[in-house]
């Protein structure tokens, strides 16, 4: 199976990028709904989360309150790590779990969506990058328009992860996310045809 990790930085458009792969018949693995998988009461980083933060982070029925969590983490890089410490393990074994049934399955190609993909060493997982990509100008406008988040909330989640323009170098395939949602839609259809379609066609069908 043929395995494609769709990353990019907070605010650029993977998830927009995703439903489109998806309406094309794409299987896409969300790194971040796992990451909400395994947080949840029962899971063992939810227990270690609890020990390493406290009971204050807990929402009235007991689930992890992902702001109250994100406050924190975001305003210290070494409680950052902490907390990852704890979670990209717990992720890199459902995301490996779920691919392994898309195999069973004899899928050719799947997505793995995850936006710190490259920073938490699990580019491995992966045999080629596909980056959605927006400049800091463009994230910092969604996170504080879109999402709510103050200004320096919106920094301080943007430094968290690796600079656009060098996640950018990363990719095999780069789809600017800039414009808008139609200019999106038809990058990723051509880039469908091009590394998808033809590529996935029996040697010999294809016209000059």
């Amino acid at each position: 199976m043929r395995v494609i990790g769709l990353t990019g930085g907070i605010a650029s458009g993977k998830s927009t990028v995703a439903r489109i792969l998806e309406r094309l018949g794409a299987k896409v693995i969300d790194a971040d709904a796992i990451a909400r998988e395994v947080v949840a009461p029962g899971e063992p980083a939810y227990d270690a989360i609890i020990a390493e933060f406290g009971p204050g982070i807990l929402n009235a029925d007991g689930a992890i309150n992902r702001p109250a969590l994100a406050r924190i983490v975001f305003a210290d890089p070494e409680t950052l790590k902490r907390l990852e410490l704890i979670t990209h393990p717990a992720i890199g074994h459902r995301a490996e779990e779920k691919l392994a049934e898309l195999r069973r399955l004899l899928v050719p190609v799947a997505f793995y969506m995850a936006p710190l993909l490259i920073e938490a060493g699990a580019a491995s997982r992966v045999d080629e990058i596909w980056v959605v990509y927006a400049d800091g100008v463009t994230q910092l406008e969604r996170l504080t328009k879109r999402d709510g988040m103050t200004r320096e909330e919106a920094l301080l989640r943007i430094a968290a992860q690796m600079p656009m323009d060098e996640k950018k170098s990363r990719g095999s395939v780069v789809i600017d996310n800039r414009g808008t949602l139609e200019e999106t839609e038809r990058q990723v259809l051509e880039i469908w045809e091009r590394e998808i379609t033809k590529k996935s066609a029996p040697r010999g069908t294809l016209k000059d």
